[in-house]
């Protein structure tokens, strides 16, 4: 079954696509199009198509990108139980919510931290040639589920920079397919925050400590 899946498909500008990456892509493009509509079933979607860019990102020598949907596949269990069951610190319905000055403040004091963190953790325990990149896409990712688990509409807005800086990064490493999915992606981060801005009610700022 996995020399079938990592099977050239087709290929792409003269490099090979992989089943692999092939069905990981259109499960991916499925998740956020659940996303986009807070349909819940993104969410286990989400598991199976990071379980598999594992292998596509691995293969790849992106290791941070290849970890990080290990974690992504385990948040994917927290965040559906969000979805499900989740509620504000009080007691109101999980909904689309927009952070705090407070909480803007932190989500990029975060982002600062995770970014470097990441990338000299790549550069000294990995043999990728891109940590700064590869960084910059892994620490960010995992500020924008904790956003988006918890419904802060922000999360689009650091999926957007995510998806362009990732881009770059596959289009050095020869994934075309997964070039044209994060090309997708970045039009639909966009897509994603104008369609949570319409489902927002007023006066839906959230201090981050607090959600």
């Amino acid at each position: 079954m996995t020399e079938l899946l990592s099977a050239p498909a087709f290929l792409l500008w003269g490099s090979p696509v992989s089943w692999l990456e092939l069905v990981a892509s259109t499960l991916a493009l499925a998740m956020v199009g659940c996303n986009m509509r807070e349909i819940h079933w993104g969410w286990p979607l989400a598991i199976v198509s990071s379980v598999l860019y594992v292998a596509v990102f691995a293969k790849a020598r992106i290791y941070g990108d290849a970890s990080l949907q290990v974690f992504f596949a385990l948040v994917a269990l927290w965040g559906w139980a969000q979805w499900l069951r989740g509620h504000r610190a009080d007691g109101s319905a999980l909904r689309v919510s927009r952070l705090s000055s407070r909480g803007v403040a932190l989500t990029l004091l975060a982002c600062a931290v995770a970014w470097p963190a990441v990338a000299l953790f790549l550069r000294r325990f990995t043999d990728t040639d891109v940590p700064w990149w590869d960084g910059f896409a892994t620490g960010l990712s995992l500020v924008g589920q904790f956003l988006l688990g918890r419904k802060f509409i922000e999360n689009w807005l650091i999926w957007l920079a995510v998806n362009v800086v990732s881009v770059g990064l596959f289009i050095h490493k020869g994934l075309w397919l997964t070039v044209g999915l994060y090309a997708v992606f970045a039009v639909l981060s966009v897509a994603g925050y104008l369609a949570w801005r319409q489902r927002m009610p007023p006066s839906t700022a959230v201090e981050a400590a607090r959600a």
